[in-house]
């Protein structure tokens, strides 16, 4: 693999190294961040330490549990102290750092060599000493498996059980539990984890069937009571802030929702929006033959994969107001595809 030499170069001579995951982060980017951490401390006895923009939600943070990653919203001074003392910044899951929000602007700052490990399309290349960017790849946690593999010389026997569990629960997530962007790596990665004793029932478990009643109560109201689907096979969702309170949902519960809708056979796209801190953050998920990268990139100001993808809603900038919300959505459903057929 390109680039794998210069990485075990960069490694070899650092001594006091953080790792750094996008804002709210879900599973793949808490699994290559806790197994880039794990391998760092204790396959290569690294001073090492994860950094989150904001708190792992709920239902994911078993994944760092025990390793004392360091939330920069309740301590952002310590995140970067953290950064200003490292000398190498390992960023993953996330193409540019905007994607850290807060700690931007100390990333950038920082004279640490940067290593890039990601696999969504556009990385800013420019931020970064070294990158290693597949947007083909079903997910970071599968990339980083293939990287740490190279590195240990085409065998993971020697990478801890701990990044080999973490690998397997981010891919798991960012492919739906093998329902999007599985491609054969991804398969082969699977196979290769199994045969090295990784439990993925016990993952299963942690991911699916632990859920707090509350969720499970939320996601069926929103599917019956607020799921629109347009004629076109555009649906869409709107969670309020209002109403997040009321399910009773903590951070990181409403993570799956979006995919829920694409079960019925009518439903090409489905939009899920969720009102937090005065905007909308967007969720899109797709079949194939439209691209919720396309919308995403064109109305709400972000950007994805071709079948999951994700961006923002501002007002007044956007919408004159959250009750806007309905109605602006709709008529991007309909800019959406003119477009699509267009192009």
């Amino acid at each position: 693999m390109e680039n794998i030499s210069s990485l075990s170069r960069i490694l070899e001579a650092s001594s006091k190294v953080s790792v750094v995951v996008h804002t709210h982060p879900d599973g793949d980017a808490l699994g290559s961040g806790a197994a880039m951490l794990v391998y760092l401390r204790e396959r290569l006895g690294k001073d090492a330490s994860l950094i989150l923009p904001d708190k792992a939600p709920r239902t994911l943070d078993f994944i760092v549990e025990g390793l004392g990653a360091l939330d920069a919203s309740e301590n952002p001074a310590a995140a970067e102290g953290r950064i200003a003392g490292s000398d190498l910044i390992l960023i993953l899951d996330l193409n540019d750092l905007h994607r850290t929000e807060q700690l931007a602007s100390s990333l950038a700052a920082s004279p640490a060599a940067k290593v890039l490990i990601d696999h969504h399309l556009h990385p800013d290349l420019s931020a970064f000493d070294l990158a290693f960017s597949e947007p083909e790849r079903s997910s970071t946690c599968e990339f980083l498996y293939f990287i740490l593999k190279e590195l240990e010389g085409g065998s993971i026997g020697s990478i801890p059980h701990r990044s080999l569990e973490a690998l397997m629960t981010g891919m798991t997530t960012d492919t739906n539990n093998f329902a999007n962007s599985v491609i054969p790596t991804t398969l082969q990665m699977a196979s290769e984890l199994l045969q090295a004793g990784v439990d993925r029932d016990a993952i299963i478990d942690k991911l699916y069937h632990s859920d707090r009643e509350q969720r499970i109560f939320a996601f069926a109201d929103m599917v019956a009571e607020h799921l629109v689907i347009l004629p076109s096979g555009i649906s869409y969702m709107i969670m309020t802030e209002e109403m997040q309170r009321s399910y009773g949902l903590e951070d990181g519960e409403t993570e799956g929702l979006v995919n829920i809708p694409l079960n019925m056979e009518c439903v090409r796209l489905n939009i899920f929006i969720r009102e937090e801190g005065g905007l909308f953050r967007v969720s899109i998920r797709s079949k194939r033959g439209l691209s919720a990268q396309h919308m995403a990139r064109d109305f709400f100001h972000g950007g994805g994969h071709e079948l999951a993808a994700g961006g923002k809603i501002f007002w007044p900038e956007d919408i004159p107001s959250k009750d806007a919300a309905a109605a602006y959505l709709e008529e991007i459903a309909a800019r959406f595809l003119r477009n699509e057929t267009t192009n």
